[in-house]
């Protein structure tokens, strides 16, 4: 049961291995099937050179298994939690990248320096807050998911669909698995390009606000342009 989703995950969180954003086991890629409350994910620690689609595990909304027979990623709860409170999105990526990381372990926001980060994102990529130690002693991989959404109180998650959470590292998602993974790529790129900018000029400028947003907009809403028409 549940072939289909199973591939599109498993080749989703191969997507992740090619693009090099996951070493080792440090990565996983989740799709959510909302008209049966059910979530399709990578298993907990299983090599990535040894999976198979049929690896892949699916869990209700309270994380219980319905079907695989391995246990679900560790970073199910965050999965879970986020598919909660953003009601409209499909996929979900948390990754340790390199240079995301690099932000996320110093602290910061990536800046809006430029076009490349202007297609994807619309503003600064934002950096959560530290968990307290109670969060990280009780239900941590939950409270990570609660301290990502206390990170978008009040900001728009599709016109930025990526957070950094401090000390750890980079989740995005979309409103399928494969444009979670695009904006993964994406933001791996954007955190690069930052941090070169800063070393050539600590004191770079963000990006103009007229140049984000026709660069935003020209992928993103209604008038978008960009590309070939469906």
């Amino acid at each position: 049961m549940y072939e289909d989703i199973k591939k599109r995950v498993f080749r989703q969180n191969e997507e992740l291995v090619k693009r090099g954003l996951v070493t080792l086991t440090w990565g996983n890629a989740s799709a959510i099937m909302r008209e049966k409350g059910l979530v399709c994910i990578k298993p907990s620690g299983v090599p990535y050179e040894d999976m198979t689609a049929d690896d892949m595990v699916i869990v209700d909304m309270e994380g219980n298994v319905v079907e695989g027979r391995y246990r679900p990623s560790s970073d199910t709860p965050t999965h879970l939690y986020l598919y909660k409170v953003f009601a409209d999105i499909g996929g979900i990526v948390h990754t340790h990248s390199s240079n995301a990381v690099a932000w996320a372990q110093a602290g910061r926001s990536i800046p809006a320096y430029g076009t490349t980060h202007a297609d994807a994102f619309y503003g600064d990529v934002p950096c959560s807050r530290s968990l307290r130690a109670e969060e990280v002693k009780t239900d941590y991989e939950y409270n990570t998911g609660a301290v990502i959404a206390e990170t978008f109180k009040g900001k728009d998650h599709n016109a930025v669909p990526a957070v950094l959470v401090k000390n750890h590292g980079p989740f995005t998602w979309g409103a399928t698995v494969e444009k979670a993974v695009e904006n993964a790529v994406t933001l791996e790129e954007v955190a690069k390009t930052a941090y070169l900018t800063e070393g050539i000029d600590r004191g770079a400028a963000r990006v103009d606000g007229y140049l984000l947003d026709k660069h935003y907009f020209r992928k993103h809403g209604k008038g978008a342009y960009y590309g070939q028409k469906k």
